[in-house]
């Protein structure tokens, strides 16, 4: 048996448990902590019994709550390489040097500047002139003491794995094959999950469908794919301008008029269940999606197959089971 529950899905936060007998991972972690568990107890998820975390992109809707849940939970992360550097980036403090710091920095090299100048004069050597103090056991318990040595780093992570679009890997007794999707983020990827010959798929934040993700998702059985806009409801809705642009670009979401071509032309029919999700709360509407997908999909819809569903950013869709 294999089993998808979406947790959320939508601009304000995404996460999906995956699972099959005896393997179970999470996909994306864009909710708090908090929220995340809570979500999990209302769907019947442990969290305790998660065996990884799968982050599609760096995104702060697919990782607001991965630090803490990753710590509090002795989780493992997996991040293709280029994704987790973007995440540690955007963990990692960024300062700024003030005009006072700046003069002083200068102040600084000019006299290591004239150090190096006097020592080239002695004709003594660097080394003769440092001397190297002891370190004692209180120095080094003083200066774990310290504010700063205290602070945890807000990027540290119980278990880092990578994994590379196109190379299939396994967590416990499922196999997952990660592909690039088109989307503006570091390496974003879409994942297959197959276990006990049951196919899921999860593809959304994509500006449209290219031929690699039509190939990688054909066969299966339940494919969780984005509906994020109405065409007219972004051109007309509340968004700047250079927001919109970016989101009916081919690096951002997926509206319904593209699914709903993706289903009626490429589209293999072939799966039970197809959810739709990252569906935006200002520039969309459920029934818009749902009819869409419908329509595109035609007779081919059945109480065995091709069912739609919608993903909810605000509370848990019901579990998938195959």
């Amino acid at each position: 048996m294999m089993r998808m529950t979406v947790l959320a899905s939508g601009s304000k936060g995404n996460s999906t448990v995956v699972a099959s007998s005896r393997t179970r991972v999470l996909v994306d972690a864009g909710l708090s902590c908090r929220e995340l568990i809570r979500r999990m107890a209302i769907a019947g998820e442990d969290p305790s019994a998660l065996d990884a975390i799968l982050i599609t992109h760096e995104h702060l809707d697919h990782v607001a709550g991965l630090a803490v849940l990753a710590r509090k939970r002795r989780i493992p992360v997996f991040f293709t390489e280029q994704t987790h550097r973007a995440w540690v980036r955007m963990l990692t403090p960024k300062t700024t040097m003030t005009y006072a710091k700046w003069l002083d920095h200068l102040q600084k090299e000019k006299e290591e500047e004239a150090a190096r100048a006097a020592v080239q004069e002695s004709g003594r050597s660097a080394e003769d002139l440092c001397e190297i103090p002891a370190v004692s056991l209180e120095d080094i318990q003083a200066e774990a003491e310290t504010p700063a040595a205290a602070r945890t780093d807000p990027a540290a992570l119980p278990a880092v794995e990578y994994f590379r679009a196109g190379s299939n890997f396994s967590i416990g007794d499922i196999d997952i094959t990660p592909f690039t999707i088109p989307h503006d983020a570091a390496d974003p990827c879409g994942f297959v999950f197959a276990s006990e010959g049951i196919r899921m798929a999860i593809a959304t934040d994509l500006g449209y469908m290219p031929p690699n993700v039509k190939q990688a998702i054909a066969g299966s059985d339940v494919l969780l794919l984005e509906s994020n806009h109405d065409l007219e409801m972004l051109r007309d809705g509340p968004y700047p301008w250079s927001v919109k642009q970016r989101v009916l670009s081919r690096v951002g979401h997926l509206s319904n008029h593209a699914t709903a071509e993706f289903l009626s032309r490429d589209y293999d029919g072939g799966a039970a269940y197809i959810v739709l999700g990252h569906l935006s709360e200002s520039n969309n509407a459920p029934e818009l999606a749902r009819i869409s997908a419908e329509q595109a999909i035609g007779d081919r819809m059945s109480l065995l197959g091709n069912r739609i569903l919608l993903a909810e950013q605000a509370q848990p869709l019901e579990s998938i089971c195959l």
